[in-house]
């Protein structure tokens, strides 16, 4: 079986399972790694905590039996890794987007607007068209389709 059939049956057999367990399934991937394939689940807590390495580990001793079961590899090894996609992951859809409203994030453009490529600033909305900023007390739209990545402004 292909990589992203085995990706997509993965997810499709796993997402309410994971999210009955109060996370979501954010991504799936399979690939070649040093130590062979891995299948590889990325989480992120359905109440926007961050994951810990018990939650990672809850979620792998629920899934691993189902996909033994399962067997989208079709009798091939691989290790089965559950991951955080960590606090600097992309935001990309709209789930995305409502977990980072009220939050300051970065946004690089692919053209520039205003003379900038890249704007920082509270995420005040967003829909299918555009994202609003609020960038030093003035709100800026940016159209979705010139967004070239967005991610969490974080701040140490």
């Amino acid at each position: 079986m292909q990589g992203g059939k085995i990706t997509s049956l993965v997810s499709e057999k796993l997402t309410s399972i994971i999210d009955n367990l109060g996370y979501e399934l954010y991504d799936v991937t399979y690939q070649k790694a040093q130590n062979g394939m891995n299948l590889t689940l990325y989480i992120v807590r359905n109440d926007n905590l961050p994951v810990t390495i018990d939650d990672c580990e809850l979620v792998h001793r629920t899934v691993d039996p189902i996909l033994d079961e399962l067997d989208p590899t079709n009798g091939e090894s691989y290790y089965l890794n559950v991951s955080s996609l960590g606090l600097n992951r992309p935001i990309k859809t709209d789930k995305d987007f409502n977990r980072c409203l009220e939050n300051d994030i970065v946004v690089k453009l692919y053209v520039s607007q205003n003379g900038k490529k890249e704007f920082v600033g509270k995420l005040k909305s967003f829909d299918n068209e555009k994202i609003t900023l609020l960038v030093d007390d003035t709100e800026t739209t940016i159209i979705r389709s010139n967004v070239a990545s967005c991610k969490l402004d974080i701040k140490f």
